[in-house]
């Protein structure tokens, strides 16, 4: 499983369950990426998507605790372990009459709290690092602090990106084999 995430200074990642900032390139990469795979988010991520509708062209599969009417477009989750076996049958593939017909990739989409449970089951994150700092009340953890990750795309100047006077960077950290 892969992470993808847009982050600020701080790691900052949303305010009152919206996006700090929202970057059209970043954007792009984020649809570039994830259509045709898997996307695995919370609830409250799915609502905050715009008419609180399933990603299109994508496998949409929501961690909920249940008790909430979901869209019919989206494979609902209640646990870790059930989210296991839903996403083995597409990192699979299954046989030509099966939706799992080919293997895809999977990334985890947010928010905070699905970051955080799936983070160790993640083998990469995008981040792009927005160089500015805002208010928040959501965060991603801290990858550069984390022992277990290391930055394989350096964000160096040839890649600072800008939208208007915001500097950003696209990034790529890895967990790093502790063995």
């Amino acid at each position: 499983m892969k992470a993808i995430v847009a982050v600020d200074r701080n790691w900052g990642i949303g305010l009152k369950g919206k996006l700090l900032i929202q970057i059209p390139a970043d954007q792009k990469f984020f649809r570039e990426v994830t259509t045709g795979q898997v996307v695995v988010m919370g609830r409250k991520t799915l609502e905050s998507l715009p008419g609180g509708a399933p990603l299109k062209n994508r496998i949409n599969v929501v961690m909920t605790r249940g008790g909430v009417s979901l869209p019919d477009e989206v494979e609902a989750v209640h646990s870790i372990d059930e989210l296991k076996t839903v996403l083995a049958g597409y990192e699979e593939g299954g046989g030509a009459d099966d939706p799992k017909d080919k293997p895809r990739e999977i990334y985890c989409i947010g928010g905070a709290e699905v970051y955080r449970q799936l983070l160790p089951m993640c083998d990469e994150c995008y981040v792009t690092k927005v160089d500015e700092s805002y208010e928040a009340d959501a965060f991603f953890p801290d990858l550069d602090e984390d022992p277990e990750w290391e930055l394989v795309c350096d964000g160096s100047e040839k890649d600072e990106q800008t939208y208007f006077d915001v500097i950003y960077y696209f990034l790529k950290y890895r967990r790093r084999d502790l063995q």
